[in-house]
C-alpha cells in the first residue's frame, strides 16, 4: 500500500514539473490585460463642460482627466470649480488666474516647489475621482505617450522635492523664533523648546539666517551659540551672544 501512494504522489510531482508553459493559456486562464487607456482630444474634453446637452462633468490636470460629475454643486453650472471644467487647466490651479488666459495647461513658468503644489492637487484628484483618460496635446502625444513638456514637468517636481525636503531639513535643524512687537517695548524675538512648531529638547540663541542669493534674513534658533563655521548665520545688534531673546528694530 505504501508502495502505491509513493508511485502515486511521484506521478503528480513528475506531472507538475512537466505542465507547458503555455498551459495557462491552453486552459483559458491568462491573467488579465489592463484596458488601454482612453486618449480624448481637447475639442472632445470640451464636450464634457457641464452644460446643456453635454456629455457630463470631466476636467484635466497635468493631461490626466478626471470624472468629476459626483461633485456637481462645485463643478457644474453656476459652481465655483465650474470654469475648470471641459479643459485642462493646470497653471490656475497654482496662480489664481481664473481669466480665459488663466485657464490654461502651459505650466512651465512653474517653479519647482510650485510643482510640487501643482502635483498635491493632481493627488488629490486621483484619490477622490475616477480617473477616465488623457488629454492628448501638450502631455501626451496621440499615442498616449509623455511628452517632452511633461519631462520636464517631472524634473522639476524631482527638484522641487529635494527642495521641498532640504527646507524641511533646515527647518529642524535651524527652527524659527518667537517673534512679538508692541509700539510701547518694539519688537524682540526668543528661542523656546517649541519655537518654529519644532519640538526639541534644547531652547537655542536667536540669530539671523541668511539665504545666498538674497537680501533678506529670517530668525532662526541656534543650538550651538558659535557661528564661525556658518557664514550665514549673524549675530543681533546689542543683544548678548548666548540670549535667548534679542530685541529687534521697528
Amino acid at each position: 500500500m505504501f508502495g502505491f501512494l509513493f508511485f502515486a504522489c511521484l506521478s503528480v510531482l513528475l506531472a507538475v514539473l512537466f505542465i507547458p508553459r503555455d498551459w495557462s493559456t491552453k486552459f483559458g486562464n491568462e491573467l488579465p490585460q489592463a484596458p488601454p487607456v482612453r486618449l480624448i482630444s481637447r475639442h472632445e474634453l470640451s464636450l464634457y463642460d457641464g452644460e446643456e446637452g453635454s456629455r457630463g462633468l470631466y476636467l484635466a490636470i497635468l493631461g490626466q482627466v478626471f470624472d468629476v460629475n459626483k461633485g456637481h454643486k462645485h463643478y457644474g453650472p453656476g459652481g465655483a470649480y465650474h470654469f475648470m471644467t471641459g479643459k485642462d487647466a493646470s497653471l490656475a490651479f497654482i496662480t489664481g488666474d481664473f481669466t480665459e488666459s488663466g485657464q490654461t495647461d502651459d505650466v512651465s513658468g512653474l517653479s519647482p516647489l510650485q510643482v510640487v503644489a501643482l502635483y498635491d492637487w493632481l493627488a488629490f484628484y486621483q484619490k477622490d475621482y475616477n480617473p477616465v483618460g488623457r488629454v492628448t496635446g501638450r502631455f501626451y502625444t496621440d499615442s498616449g505617450q509623455p511628452t517632452e513638456a511633461l519631462l520636464q514637468v517631472e524634473a522639476s517636481l524631482a527638484e522641487g522635492q529635494r527642495l521641498k525636503a532640504q527646507s524641511q531639513a533646515e527647518r529642524e535643524h535651524f527652527p524659527a523664533c518667537n517673534s512679538e512687537w508692541s509700539a510701547a517695548r518694539g519688537g524682540r524675538v526668543w528661542c523656546s523648546s517649541k519655537s518654529g512648531g519644532v519640538e526639541r529638547d534644547w531652547t537655542g540663541v536667536p540669530r539671523k539666517l541668511f539665504t545666498p542669493g538674497s537680501s533678506g534674513s529670517r530668525c532662526v534658533c541656534v543650538q550651538d551659540p558659535s557661528t564661525a563655521e556658518n557664514p550665514n548665520l549673524q549675530e543681533y545688534q546689542d543683544c548678548s551672544p548666548h540670549a535667548d531673546s534679542c530685541p529687534i528694530g521697528e
